[in-house]
Protein backbone atom coordinates (compact mmCIF):
# COMPACT_ATOMS: atom_id res chain seq x y z
CA UNK A 1 0.00 0.00 0.00
CA UNK A 2 1.62 3.05 -1.02
CA UNK A 3 1.69 6.01 0.95
CA UNK A 4 -0.39 9.52 0.13
CA UNK A 5 1.81 12.13 -1.53
CA UNK A 6 2.10 15.12 0.73
CA UNK A 7 2.30 19.04 -0.30
CA UNK A 8 5.16 20.43 2.17
CA UNK A 9 5.10 23.81 1.94
CA UNK A 10 8.34 25.50 1.27
CA UNK A 11 7.35 29.38 2.59
CA UNK A 12 7.00 28.36 5.88
CA UNK A 13 9.63 29.71 8.44
CA UNK A 14 10.94 28.54 11.70
CA UNK A 15 10.05 30.58 14.97
CA UNK A 16 13.34 32.15 14.83
CA UNK A 17 13.40 33.27 11.20
CA UNK A 18 9.67 34.65 11.93
CA UNK A 19 10.81 36.59 14.58
CA UNK A 20 14.30 37.94 13.03
CA UNK A 21 10.97 39.10 10.16
CA UNK A 22 9.11 40.57 12.13
CA UNK A 23 11.93 42.49 14.35
CA UNK A 24 13.19 43.96 11.02
CA UNK A 25 9.54 44.96 9.71
CA UNK A 26 8.98 46.60 12.93
CA UNK A 27 13.19 48.58 12.72
CA UNK A 28 13.37 49.17 8.79
CA UNK A 29 10.66 51.09 6.46
CA UNK A 30 10.01 50.53 2.79
CA UNK A 31 12.55 47.65 1.79
CA UNK A 32 10.52 44.42 1.56
CA UNK A 33 13.05 42.83 -0.60
CA UNK A 34 16.01 43.62 1.08
CA UNK A 35 14.07 42.06 4.41
CA UNK A 36 13.14 39.06 2.39
CA UNK A 37 16.87 38.38 1.40
CA UNK A 38 18.17 38.95 4.83
CA UNK A 39 15.61 36.47 6.49
CA UNK A 40 16.46 33.95 3.95
CA UNK A 41 19.22 33.77 4.46
CA UNK A 42 19.03 33.15 8.34
CA UNK A 43 16.67 30.55 7.41
CA UNK A 44 19.29 28.91 6.13
CA UNK A 45 22.11 29.95 8.37
CA UNK A 46 19.42 28.32 11.47
CA UNK A 47 19.30 25.32 9.60
CA UNK A 48 22.77 24.44 9.20
CA UNK A 49 22.46 24.51 5.53
CA UNK A 50 24.30 27.45 5.59
CA UNK A 51 28.10 26.76 2.46
CA UNK A 52 30.69 25.39 4.15
CA UNK A 53 34.01 27.88 3.81
CA UNK A 54 32.18 30.17 3.12
CA UNK A 55 30.46 33.52 4.36
CA UNK A 56 26.92 32.99 5.89
CA UNK A 57 26.49 35.41 3.27
CA UNK A 58 27.61 38.68 1.68
CA UNK A 59 25.28 41.39 0.52
CA UNK A 60 25.93 44.32 -1.14
CA UNK A 61 22.81 47.24 -0.71
CA UNK A 62 22.97 49.86 -3.16
CA UNK A 63 20.69 52.68 -3.45
CA UNK A 64 20.34 56.51 -2.55
CA UNK A 65 21.40 57.94 0.73
CA UNK A 66 18.83 57.88 3.57
CA UNK A 67 17.26 54.83 2.61
CA UNK A 68 18.39 52.23 4.88
CA UNK A 69 21.24 50.52 4.13
CA UNK A 70 23.39 51.16 7.26
CA UNK A 71 20.48 50.91 9.24
CA UNK A 72 19.16 47.46 8.34
CA UNK A 73 22.13 46.22 9.38
CA UNK A 74 21.92 47.86 12.53
CA UNK A 75 18.06 46.22 12.55
CA UNK A 76 20.01 43.24 12.26
CA UNK A 77 22.16 42.98 15.08
CA UNK A 78 19.93 44.93 17.28
CA UNK A 79 17.32 41.62 16.27
CA UNK A 80 19.80 39.01 17.07
CA UNK A 81 22.83 40.49 19.14
CA UNK A 82 20.46 42.70 20.91
CA UNK A 83 22.82 45.65 20.35
CA UNK A 84 23.06 48.72 17.18
CA UNK A 85 26.51 48.85 17.60
CA UNK A 86 27.31 45.06 17.69
CA UNK A 87 28.51 45.44 14.09
CA UNK A 88 31.95 45.33 12.73
CA UNK A 89 32.47 48.55 10.72
CA UNK A 90 34.78 49.37 8.32
CA UNK A 91 34.35 53.17 6.60
CA UNK A 92 35.99 52.33 3.37
CA UNK A 93 36.55 55.99 2.89
CA UNK A 94 39.83 55.34 4.91
CA UNK A 95 40.96 53.04 2.32
CA UNK A 96 41.40 55.20 -0.60
CA UNK A 97 45.09 54.40 -1.10
CA UNK A 98 46.73 50.86 -1.14
CA UNK A 99 48.85 51.25 1.92
CA UNK A 100 46.15 52.06 4.12
CA UNK A 101 45.32 47.87 4.40
CA UNK A 102 47.54 47.36 6.96
CA UNK A 103 45.28 49.13 8.99
CA UNK A 104 43.23 46.17 8.17
CA UNK A 105 45.39 43.29 8.41
CA UNK A 106 48.34 44.77 10.65
CA UNK A 107 51.98 45.49 9.17
CA UNK A 108 53.68 41.99 7.80
CA UNK A 109 57.08 41.56 10.39
CA UNK A 110 60.28 43.48 9.98
CA UNK A 111 58.12 46.62 8.72
CA UNK A 112 58.28 49.86 11.10
CA UNK A 113 55.20 49.79 13.33
CA UNK A 114 54.85 46.25 13.40
CA UNK A 115 53.91 45.73 17.11
CA UNK A 116 51.95 48.99 17.20
CA UNK A 117 49.75 48.04 14.65
CA UNK A 118 46.99 46.25 15.66
CA UNK A 119 44.53 44.70 13.02
CA UNK A 120 40.71 45.90 12.73
CA UNK A 121 39.88 42.76 11.15
CA UNK A 122 41.57 40.27 13.84
CA UNK A 123 39.54 36.63 14.99
CA UNK A 124 39.16 38.55 18.24
CA UNK A 125 37.47 41.75 16.56
CA UNK A 126 35.53 39.61 14.67
CA UNK A 127 34.28 37.30 17.32
CA UNK A 128 33.72 40.63 20.54
CA UNK A 129 30.13 40.24 19.80
CA UNK A 130 29.04 36.75 19.95
CA UNK A 131 26.26 35.24 22.17
CA UNK A 132 25.86 31.71 24.27
CA UNK A 133 22.79 31.84 21.40
CA UNK A 134 23.75 33.33 17.98
CA UNK A 135 27.50 32.81 17.44
CA UNK A 136 27.58 34.99 14.40
CA UNK A 137 29.89 38.44 12.59
CA UNK A 138 28.38 41.12 11.23
CA UNK A 139 30.62 43.01 9.65
CA UNK A 140 29.95 46.36 7.23
CA UNK A 141 32.28 47.97 5.11
CA UNK A 142 30.70 51.01 4.23
CA UNK A 143 30.68 52.78 1.06
CA UNK A 144 32.96 49.89 -0.70
CA UNK A 145 33.09 52.07 -3.99
CA UNK A 146 35.45 54.58 -2.36
CA UNK A 147 37.96 51.52 -1.21
CA UNK A 148 41.20 51.09 -3.30
CA UNK A 149 41.55 48.43 -5.66
CA UNK A 150 43.81 46.66 -2.89
CA UNK A 151 40.88 46.62 -0.54
CA UNK A 152 38.54 45.24 -2.92
CA UNK A 153 41.12 42.49 -4.00
CA UNK A 154 41.77 41.85 -0.23
CA UNK A 155 37.96 40.89 -0.03
CA UNK A 156 38.28 38.07 -2.94
CA UNK A 157 39.64 35.84 -0.37
CA UNK A 158 37.00 36.99 2.22
CA UNK A 159 33.93 36.30 -0.44
CA UNK A 160 35.69 33.40 -1.67
CA UNK A 161 37.06 31.41 0.95
CA UNK A 162 35.96 33.05 4.57
CA UNK A 163 39.44 33.50 4.73
CA UNK A 164 41.83 37.00 5.75
CA UNK A 165 45.41 36.10 6.08
CA UNK A 166 46.80 38.98 8.17
CA UNK A 167 50.23 40.92 8.46
CA UNK A 168 51.88 38.44 10.56
CA UNK A 169 50.27 35.22 8.41
CA UNK A 170 47.61 34.52 11.28
CA UNK A 171 44.32 33.53 9.42
CA UNK A 172 41.17 34.77 10.20
CA UNK A 173 38.02 32.49 9.81
CA UNK A 174 34.74 34.49 8.49
CA UNK A 175 32.59 31.27 8.31
CA UNK A 176 30.72 32.59 10.85
CA UNK A 177 30.47 36.13 9.32
CA UNK A 178 27.35 38.12 7.33
CA UNK A 179 29.46 40.52 4.87
CA UNK A 180 27.62 43.44 3.88
CA UNK A 181 28.95 46.07 1.44
CA UNK A 182 26.67 49.59 1.06
CA UNK A 183 26.88 52.07 -1.74
CA UNK A 184 25.74 54.92 -2.93
CA UNK A 185 26.22 54.25 -6.61
CA UNK A 186 24.03 54.97 -9.14
CA UNK A 187 21.69 56.96 -7.13
CA UNK A 188 22.33 59.61 -9.68
CA UNK A 189 20.95 57.83 -12.33
CA UNK A 190 17.94 56.47 -10.37
CA UNK A 191 16.86 60.17 -9.25
CA UNK A 192 17.21 61.09 -13.00
CA UNK A 193 14.65 57.85 -13.24
CA UNK A 194 12.07 59.64 -10.97
CA UNK A 195 9.61 61.81 -11.56
CA UNK A 196 9.50 64.98 -10.53
CA UNK A 197 8.45 65.48 -7.17
CA UNK A 198 8.28 62.18 -6.10
CA UNK A 199 8.49 61.77 -2.50
CA UNK A 200 7.67 63.88 -0.03
CA UNK A 201 6.79 67.04 -1.69
CA UNK A 202 4.26 64.91 -3.92
CA UNK A 203 2.08 63.63 -0.94
CA UNK A 204 0.60 60.55 -2.13
CA UNK A 205 3.38 59.21 -4.81
CA UNK A 206 4.09 55.52 -5.19
CA UNK A 207 6.47 53.30 -7.41
CA UNK A 208 5.27 51.38 -9.98
CA UNK A 209 6.79 48.16 -10.71
CA UNK A 210 8.03 49.25 -14.00
CA UNK A 211 10.02 52.00 -12.11
CA UNK A 212 10.66 49.62 -9.43
CA UNK A 213 12.94 47.60 -12.06
CA UNK A 214 14.24 50.73 -13.68
CA UNK A 215 15.32 51.94 -10.47
CA UNK A 216 17.24 48.14 -9.61
CA UNK A 217 18.82 48.13 -13.35
CA UNK A 218 20.63 51.37 -12.90
CA UNK A 219 22.07 50.91 -9.34
CA UNK A 220 23.02 46.99 -10.82
CA UNK A 221 24.36 48.43 -14.00
CA UNK A 222 26.47 51.08 -11.88
CA UNK A 223 27.87 48.92 -9.70
CA UNK A 224 28.78 46.71 -12.50
CA UNK A 225 31.05 49.65 -14.10
CA UNK A 226 32.76 50.53 -11.09
CA UNK A 227 33.54 46.75 -9.67
CA UNK A 228 35.61 44.01 -11.36
CA UNK A 229 33.62 40.84 -12.83
CA UNK A 230 35.66 38.91 -10.10
CA UNK A 231 34.28 40.86 -7.32
CA UNK A 232 30.78 40.91 -8.26
CA UNK A 233 30.69 37.36 -8.90
CA UNK A 234 31.59 36.34 -4.97
CA UNK A 235 29.09 38.59 -4.19
CA UNK A 236 26.07 36.37 -2.99
CA UNK A 237 22.91 38.86 -3.04
CA UNK A 238 22.92 42.40 -4.50
CA UNK A 239 19.85 44.45 -2.94
CA UNK A 240 19.01 47.96 -4.67
CA UNK A 241 16.95 49.84 -2.25
CA UNK A 242 14.31 51.95 -3.11
CA UNK A 243 13.70 55.53 -2.24
CA UNK A 244 11.21 56.29 0.72
CA UNK A 245 8.11 57.84 -0.50
CA UNK A 246 5.93 60.19 2.10
CA UNK A 247 4.29 57.30 3.90
CA UNK A 248 7.25 55.47 4.26
CA UNK A 249 9.26 58.80 5.56
CA UNK A 250 6.02 59.19 8.25
CA UNK A 251 6.13 55.34 9.48
CA UNK A 252 9.36 56.29 10.04
CA UNK A 253 9.53 59.26 11.89
CA UNK A 254 6.58 57.37 13.88
CA UNK A 255 9.53 54.79 14.68
CA UNK A 256 11.89 57.52 16.35
CA UNK A 257 9.37 59.59 17.94
CA UNK A 258 8.67 56.29 19.99
CA UNK A 259 12.90 56.01 20.41
CA UNK A 260 12.17 59.72 22.09
CA UNK A 261 9.45 58.92 24.70
CA UNK A 262 11.85 55.58 25.67
CA UNK A 263 14.66 57.97 26.04
CA UNK A 264 12.57 60.75 28.31
CA UNK A 265 10.81 57.27 30.23
CA UNK A 266 14.31 55.84 30.83
CA UNK A 267 15.76 58.98 32.10
CA UNK A 268 17.46 59.32 35.55
CA UNK A 269 17.52 62.69 36.07
CA UNK A 270 14.18 63.75 34.41
CA UNK A 271 10.13 63.52 35.01
CA UNK A 272 8.63 60.67 32.71
CA UNK A 273 6.01 62.07 31.09
CA UNK A 274 4.02 61.91 27.69
CA UNK A 275 3.92 63.26 24.69
CA UNK A 276 2.29 63.89 21.48
CA UNK A 277 2.64 65.64 18.41
CA UNK A 278 -0.64 66.76 16.36
CA UNK A 279 -0.37 66.07 12.94
CA UNK A 280 0.80 70.01 11.65
CA UNK A 281 3.92 69.03 13.97
CA UNK A 282 4.53 66.04 12.27
CA UNK A 283 4.17 67.63 8.71
CA UNK A 284 6.65 70.05 9.67
CA UNK A 285 9.12 67.93 11.36
CA UNK A 286 8.88 65.70 8.03
CA UNK A 287 9.78 69.21 6.31
CA UNK A 288 12.79 69.73 8.42
CA UNK A 289 13.94 65.97 8.44
CA UNK A 290 13.14 64.69 5.06
CA UNK A 291 13.42 65.18 1.23
CA UNK A 292 13.52 63.28 -2.23
CA UNK A 293 17.56 63.99 -2.67
CA UNK A 294 18.74 62.74 1.09
CA UNK A 295 15.55 60.60 2.21
CA UNK A 296 15.06 60.26 5.82
CA UNK A 297 19.33 61.05 6.36
CA UNK A 298 18.28 63.92 8.48
CA UNK A 299 15.63 62.98 10.22
CA UNK A 300 17.34 62.02 13.94
CA UNK A 301 19.21 65.51 13.96
CA UNK A 302 16.02 67.22 13.03
CA UNK A 303 14.25 65.58 15.87
CA UNK A 304 17.18 66.35 18.26
CA UNK A 305 17.20 69.76 17.17
CA UNK A 306 13.67 70.48 17.11
CA UNK A 307 11.82 68.38 19.90
CA UNK A 308 14.39 66.58 22.38
CA UNK A 309 15.92 69.80 23.02
CA UNK A 310 13.42 72.17 23.87
CA UNK A 311 11.92 68.70 25.80
CA UNK A 312 15.50 68.26 27.68
CA UNK A 313 14.80 72.10 28.95
CA UNK A 314 11.28 71.85 29.85
CA UNK A 315 12.81 68.53 32.08
CA UNK A 316 15.75 70.65 33.30
CA UNK A 317 13.61 73.53 34.55
CA UNK A 318 10.61 71.47 36.53
CA UNK A 319 8.44 72.87 33.49
CA UNK A 320 6.68 69.64 33.35
CA UNK A 321 6.20 66.46 36.24
CA UNK A 322 5.83 63.39 36.89
CA UNK A 323 2.91 61.79 34.92
CA UNK A 324 2.32 64.76 33.20
CA UNK A 325 1.13 65.23 29.14
CA UNK A 326 2.79 67.70 26.79
CA UNK A 327 1.31 68.56 23.70
CA UNK A 328 3.30 69.78 20.66
CA UNK A 329 1.92 71.76 18.09
CA UNK A 330 3.49 74.07 14.79
CA UNK A 331 2.58 77.56 14.91
CA UNK A 332 2.41 78.83 11.40
CA UNK A 333 2.53 82.75 12.57
CA UNK A 334 5.73 81.94 14.51
CA UNK A 335 6.79 79.17 12.12
CA UNK A 336 7.97 76.46 15.02
CA UNK A 337 6.72 74.09 17.18
CA UNK A 338 5.13 75.08 20.54
CA UNK A 339 4.64 73.01 23.68
CA UNK A 340 1.77 73.29 25.73
CA UNK A 341 1.20 71.40 28.86
CA UNK A 342 -2.84 70.28 30.19
CA UNK A 343 -5.36 69.31 28.46
CA UNK A 344 -5.08 69.21 24.53
CA UNK A 345 -6.61 68.21 21.64
CA UNK A 346 -7.12 64.31 20.62
CA UNK A 347 -4.48 63.40 18.72
CA UNK A 348 -1.90 60.82 18.44
CA UNK A 349 0.44 60.39 21.01
CA UNK A 350 4.34 60.06 20.03
CA UNK A 351 3.91 56.07 20.36
CA UNK A 352 1.33 55.58 18.10
CA UNK A 353 1.94 55.40 13.94
CA UNK A 354 -0.40 58.05 12.52
CA UNK A 355 -2.97 54.75 10.95
CA UNK A 356 -3.38 53.78 14.24
CA UNK A 357 -4.46 57.11 15.58
CA UNK A 358 -6.85 57.59 12.13
CA UNK A 359 -8.76 54.28 12.79
CA UNK A 360 -8.86 55.04 16.68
Amino acid sequence: MTRPRVLLDTARKGRDAEFFEKELRRRVVGQDEAIREMVDVYQTWAAGMSAPGKPIASFLFLGPTGSGKTRMVEAAAEALLNDARAVVKIDCGEFQHSHEIAKLIGSPPGYLGHRETHPALSQEVLNQFHTDKVKLSLVLFDEVEKASDALWNLMLGILDKATLTLGDNRRVDFSRALIFMTSNLGASEMSALLRPGLGFSTGEAALTTGMTGKLSRAGLEAARRRFTPEFMNRIDRTVVFQPLGQAELRRILAIELKTVQRRISGSVNGAHFAFCLSDAARDYMLREGTDARYGARHLKRAIDRRLVHPLSNLMATGQVQEGERVFVDFDSALGRLVFLKGAAPAVAPASTPPAAAAAA
